[in-house]
């Protein structure tokens, strides 16, 4: 199963975690966990190209396992608050995309979100 758990600070989405395989299909013909790593893929791209922000992510490559932290969506960060906007958009449209798969995949993925603020 892939666990992905969505960071929020004050109610704001900067982040997530995702961990484990899907386990839906075989490697290779997993449709499952290819849709999420495109659209992992896509917003990490979007958001550190297209609005050009910095973002801390890691890509486990042995566990697969996918962290990113996008500061730039919190005030305390970022001034520009139409950027701030549209990283937390994208964040929270990647949530909420996920929470919609689980309707169908509920045996293979998990999605969550929590309060984490961000250590100073």
């Amino acid at each position: 199963m892939t666990r992905i758990t969505f960071f929020k600070s004050d109610g704001v989405f900067y982040g997530f975690q995702e961990t484990g395989h899907t386990g839906y299909a075989e490697e290779g013909n997993d449709v499952l966990c290819s849709a999420i790593s495109a659209m992992t893929m896509l917003l990490i791209n979007a958001i550190m190209v297209a609005y050009e922000s910095d973002a801390d992510y890691t890509i486990d490559e042995e566990t697969t396992d996918i962290t990113l932290v996008a500061k730039s969506a919190l005030a305390a960060y970022e001034k520009d608050e139409k950027k701030r906007y549209a990283i937390e958009g994208l964040i929270k449209a990647y949530y909420y995309q996920l929470n919609d798969l689980t309707e169908e995949y509920y045996d293979f993925l998990s999605v969550e979100a929590i309060e984490k603020p961000i250590e100073k």
